[in-house]
């Protein structure tokens, strides 16, 4: 019988449950950064197409009217992703541990 020489473990890749919570914390906040800037870009796209409208610019009174609703749309939607999210924040905190 010989003796066992040069055995190398494989070094096994643990996941870091804090690396991950971080990662997924990030990925969350930069969809509610991105959910946030589309609705502001929506809203100054519809706020320009009024004012345009207004001062006699632009004669493409539906354009803006098309505009402002893709705005109050996205705002709306933006409402219930809040409350949507804020439920889900409520329920966890309801658990017990």
């Amino acid at each position: 019988m010989q003796p066992i020489q040069d055995i190398q473990l494989s070094t096994i890749q643990t996941t870091d449950k804090k690396s991950e919570t971080n990662q997924a914390e990030q990925n969350f906040g930069k969809m509610l950064s991105g959910l946030v800037g589309d609705v502001q870009q929506q809203q100054q796209s519809a706020d320009q197409a009024m004012q345009q409208v207004h001062t006699g610019n632009a004669k493409n009174l539906h354009g803006a009217m098309i505009a402002m609703e893709q705005a109050d749309i996205s705002i709306r939607f933006m409402v219930q992703v809040r409350n949507k999210a804020m439920d889900a924040y409520q329920e966890i905190m309801r658990m017990q541990v």
